[in-house]
């Protein structure tokens, strides 16, 4: 507990230090960047962090952490003095929106932590993974820090998450055991809190009750899943709809005895796989569809969970743009000129230059919304025929500059992503996508039409709609002519030295969507797509009543509308659902290439920040729709209120499912992800604190697969294993090429009847320690003794043994 409290309270000073900072760099924000003052603070003091160790001008270290602190304070200081009546005064004038943060992020906090101390085990899916990178970062003694399951190198993985987790961590000598709790303690409360300012910022003054429902949609709500497990496991459907419904495990009878309860083991998962794809040979292609609170269930502290916060931190920039912030005037090294303060630029390039390295994919993302922000107001004083040039220029600049800011990550990072393909044959079905979404998309829709209706701009959401399909057959055709070039085109085009190469390019994409020939492939792609359109469809309608809006958002409204302050935010709010509906789209007809080879990474990242975008929305319009006036008000309010109860039975049911109805664990309540192992394998634990406290060296450990119990000595001591987990050192660095024999020569190394052998291997790798166990013992044929004749045993417990290489 007292390692919870220093945290909270490290962050919680880091956020009052930097709100004059805040303060003063998001004018246009009624809460001025308050609720967000704590991720702004975190972000500017691990980047000082990271970057002067990266320079090597300071230690990563409990003194270089504090630098780095004090010099983020100092910078906030400066600002403060100059506008500490301005400050006070403001704090005065909004002591409630200030105690209501405040109050909402402790109680965020502490909830998530109760939960944690429940399971707090790093075991399973990700977690040791992301548990090894935070042990890494703690015994790097500079930046990058060590591939804690490639000796040698450094971590090829956007990691500035767990930087910030290790930070802390260090500041106070708390275990990376307890620090990887904590840091999904942090991650969640931090999207609590930053999701609540946004909803503040976007209503009306008094609106601190309606801004609370942001963070029910963002992070505490899930799909309707929950809902269809619970009438599934009571029987109350007949099983014609489920076969309809095609979520895996829900089209199997309910087991017997029907319950309310579902009891199916870790049923809540399938939340996060509602979506189905087929190729052609009907075999199942897994997508995954995760949404917050599944993720914080889940417990992966994975980057796309780390960097949630930074991103409402994002929303939060390109809302203060929109609003007027951050007016001045800006020269790009005499090729751009923008209507953009320096300092609002400089900011904007370290927090979003910064989701790069929190997480890759959401960097173009949150610069494209930046941009069109910043092209929304303009567009409000210039027109819309002068705002192409802006947007890209912008978006270009940003890029380049978060890119230098960042450099030093950039440098040693490598990715599996190798282009784009196309996706002919798996568009999201409209049902699923309603299952997924549509806690969300019921309030959106209603108060889209509600909009235009006020308005009368029908017409003008019919010709966008017009516009919206065009571009879905525009895409259609594209993801065709794209298909056609991997397949045929540019096996034509190569030419004879290059036909073989595009030749297996062709027929590997063939084989991943089920097809033998590119005529079975089309054939089935025109069947597909507009056998299943209301998915796209759906998204298309969302896109043109959104476009709609914002174009119609100078004219006068009818009486039904409410109006207010919060009127000038609907273009910013539609501007948030079209791209929402983009991010969503996408996926039906494009995909990033991975090593996966199907659309499931991209649907996942895509649709989690699609479901960000769409949350605040959907907050925002249910308060509105709160306030509307006329008959149709309670119509309207009753719609959203059910939408948002079937979501809220996913996580009634699915939390004391996950916590074990919050009964005691075995190794009791704690937040230490150690304990569990400790209770389970002491002999195992006693050789990892052994291994903590030794220097670094290259470390021996039996190599297996991705999600098992491989690699877990390097894992919990932060030592360097010559490989963890093949597979997922794979995806990092883009294939196996600069580990492609580590595996065979560890088996050699534990299985050699011969100290030569042995030798040899040990200094190709620099190997400086050997661990035994139970899992060596069980994975390899293991010739022990060419070890204790030749090496110096420094741990010996039961049937744990540590040797150390001379």
């Amino acid at each position: 507990m007292i390692s919870a409290l220093l945290w909270y309270l490290t962050i919680s000073i880091a956020g009052w230090l930097t709100f004059p900072l805040a303060f003063r760099l998001l004018p246009a924000l009624k809460g001025r960047g308050y609720a967000l003052s704590r991720t702004l603070g975190l972000l500017l003091w691990a980047y000082i962090f990271w970057l002067f160790s990266s320079l090597h001008f300071a230690h990563n270290d409990a003194g270089g952490a504090l630098t780095a602190l004090g010099l983020t304070a100092s910078i906030s200081a400066a600002i403060a003095y100059r506008h500490m009546r301005r400050i006070l005064n403001w704090l005065k004038a909004n002591k409630t929106y200030v105690v209501t943060t405040e109050v909402l992020f402790l109680t965020a906090f502490a909830a998530w932590a109760f939960v944690r101390g429940f399971i707090p085990a790093a075991v399973g899916t990700e977690k040791p993974m992301e548990l090894a990178f935070i042990n890494a970062i703690l015994r790097s003694p500079t930046f990058p820090p060590h591939d804690p399951w490639l000796s040698g190198y450094a971590i090829s993985y956007y990691y500035f998450g767990y930087v910030m987790v290790g930070m802390v961590a260090r500041l106070w000598g708390i275990a990376g055991t307890v620090a990887f709790n904590l840091g999904l303690v942090t991650a969640f409360s931090l999207t609590i809190a930053g999701a609540f300012e946004i909803a503040y910022d976007l209503l009306n003054p008094k609106s601190i009750l309606g801004a609370l429902l942001a963070p029910i949609f963002v992070a505490l709500t899930g799909n309707w899943e929950g809902l269809l497990e619970v009438l599934h496991s009571r029987g109350l459907l007949p099983q014609s709809f489920w076969q309809w419904l095609g979520i895996k495990d829900l089209v199997n009878p309910p087991a017997q005895p029907l319950t309310w309860t579902p009891h199916r083991f870790w049923w809540w998962w399938r939340a996060s796989r509602v979506v189905s794809d087929f190729n052609l040979q009907k075999a199942p292609q897994e997508v995954i569809d995760e949404f917050p609170f599944f993720s914080y269930l889940l417990g992966d502290l994975h980057p796309h969970v780390l960097a949630y916060p930074f991103a409402i931190l994002a929303v939060g920039l390109a809302l203060n743009l929109y609003r007027g912030g951050g007016r001045g005037k800006l020269n790009f090294f005499g090729i751009a000129h923008f209507r953009l303060s320096p300092s609002a630029f400089a900011l904007a390039a370290v927090a979003l230059g910064g989701m790069a390295f929190l997480n890759t994919w959401d960097f173009p993302i949150y610069v494209g919304l930046f941009a069109a922000a910043y092209v929304l107001r303009q567009a409000h004083h210039d027109g819309w025929k002068t705002q192409i040039a802006p947007f890209f220029g912008l978006g270009i600049a940003l890029g380049i500059v978060g890119a230098i800011l960042y450099l030093p990550f950039y440098i040693g990072f490598s990715s599996q992503a190798g282009g784009v393909l196309p996706n002919l044959i798996n568009p999201t079905r409209g049902v699923q996508l309603w299952v997924m979404f549509g806690v969300l998309l019921v309030p959106l829709f209603i108060w889209l039409m509600a909009e235009i209706s006020a308005r009368g701009a029908w017409k003008t959401a019919g010709r966008a709609f017009g516009w919206a399909v065009a571009l879905l057959v525009g895409l259609f055709l594209l993801a065709i002519a794209l298909g056609w070039m991997i397949v045929d085109g540019l096996a034509v085009l190569g030419g004879i030295s290059h036909s073989s190469k595009m030749l297996t390019a062709g027929n590997a994409f063939l084989a991943a969507n089920g097809a033998n020939s590119w005529h079975t492939l089309l054939a089935a792609a025109f069947k597909r797509q507009f056998g299943h359109p209301w998915g796209t469809l759906t998204l298309a309608a969302l896109l043109a009543l959104g476009a709609a809006l914002i174009a119609t958002s100078h004219g006068k409204q009818k009486g039904n509308a409410p109006k207010g302050r919060a009127s000038r935010n609907k273009p910013f709010v539609a501007l948030l659902i079209v791209f929402g509906a983009a991010l969503v789209l996408v996926p039906n007809f494009f995909y990033l290439r991975d090593q996966f080879g199907t659309r499931m990474n991209t649907v996942f990242k895509f649709y989690y920040q699609g479901w960000l975008m769409w949350a605040l929305a959907a907050a925002y319009s249910a308060a509105a729709l709160s306030r509307w006036r006329g008959k149709t008000r309670w119509a309207f309010q009753a719609a959203w209120v059910l939408a948002l109860l079937a979501g809220l039975v996913y996580p009634a049911f699915a939390l004391p499912n996950r916590c074990d109805n919050f009964r005691s664990p075995p190794w009791g309540w704690t937040l230490d992800a150690g304990v569990p192992v400790a209770k389970q394998s002491p002999e195992e634990w006693d050789a990892m604190q052994t291994l903590w406290q030794l220097p670094l060296g290259a470390l021996a450990e039996a190599v297996g697969g991705s999600y098992t119990q491989y690699a877990r000595f390097s894992t919990y001591s932060g030592q360097p294993a010559v490989l963890g987990w093949p597979g997922h050192e794979s995806q990092w660095r883009g294939g196996a090429a600069l580990f492609i024999n580590r595996q065979a020569d560890i088996k050699k190394l534990y299985e050699a009847q011969d100290w030569a052998t042995a030798e040899q291997i040990i200094a190709r790798y620099q190997i400086r320690y050997v661990a035994i166990g139970q899992l060596e013992r069980k994975t390899y044929a293991l010739r022990e003794a060419k070890f204790r004749y030749h090496l110096l045993p420094i741990f010996k417990e039961g049937e744990v043994v540590i040797y150390a290489v001379p």
